[in-house]
């Protein structure tokens, strides 16, 4: 019997173990979306730029064609002015004239603009491809490094569940099914400590005699209280 509890403490300990790499594993496996996340997020935020770029550009081009257009308006009017015969058909053809001019006008300013904030975008844009490049570049390198750290720990895992195959392959199947429910009922911990007649999975105090029947090795003894199976330790 006390091999046995001997043998369900070193299982206890493995499954335990198992349990801590695969929490790191899993904590790499969230940096490892974290830094594609942030990677993502930048390259995102760079094509919505060049989005914004792009449609000043082509405002700004839509602004040209209207400024051309309004141009060609005036020479086509101040060429006509020198066929008109009467003083009204001049003065009506002055007005369009000068609101052509004012329109030109307000469209230069607003070209003005559109360049200004071109360029303003434009070095914006420069400056978030050369961030995400670096980005990038650290990104990777921090990808290798964690996806080195998950293989290492699998290796580990790896080793361990080996390691647990062969324990439980020495022990009764009944006796490894009831130490895995009593795992996954009270959190991991199917076996606990006796000691100075407590039990350390609970703190609970144990019943006298059956924290002397501990000493006999005869059967196995679980706290009634935490039901957890109990080893006896004197130090």
């Amino acid at each position: 019997m006390k091999k046995k509890l001997e043998m369900l403490e070193e299982l206890q300990e493995v499954d335990q173990l198992i349990d801590s790499l695969k929490v790191k594993q899993n904590g790499l496996h969230d940096e490892l979306n974290e830094i594609a996340q942030s990677v993502d997020a930048a390259r995102e935020e760079l094509a919505a730029m060049q989005a914004d770029l792009s449609q000043l550009e082509l405002e700004k081009g839509e602004l040209e064609v209207n400024h051309a257009a309004e141009l060609e308006n005036i020479l086509r009017a101040e060429t006509n002015m020198k066929e008109i015969k009467t003083n009204k058909e001049f003065q009506a053809v002055g007005r369009e004239i000068t609101a052509a001019k004012k329109q030109v006008s307000d469209i230069e300013e607003l070209v003005l603009q559109k360049i200004a904030q071109i360029e303003t975008l434009s070095a914006d844009v420069a400056g978030k491809k050369s961030l995400l490049d670096e980005l990038t570049g650290n990104s990777s390198q921090r990808t290798a490094e964690k996806e080195l750290e998950i293989k290492n720990i699998q290796n580990d895992i790896d080793a361990d569940v080996a390691r647990r195959e062969t324990l439980t392959k020495e022990m009764p199947a009944s006796l490894v099914k009831r130490f895995s429910a009593l795992r996954e009922q009270r959190r991991g911990q199917a076996v606990a400590i006796a000691r100075n007649g407590h039990c350390l999975g609970c703190n609970m105090h144990l019943p006298p005699q059956l924290y002397n029947n501990l000493f006999k090795y005869e059967e196995l003894l679980t706290c009634p209280h935490c039901q957890r199976i109990l080893i006896l330790k004197l130090q």
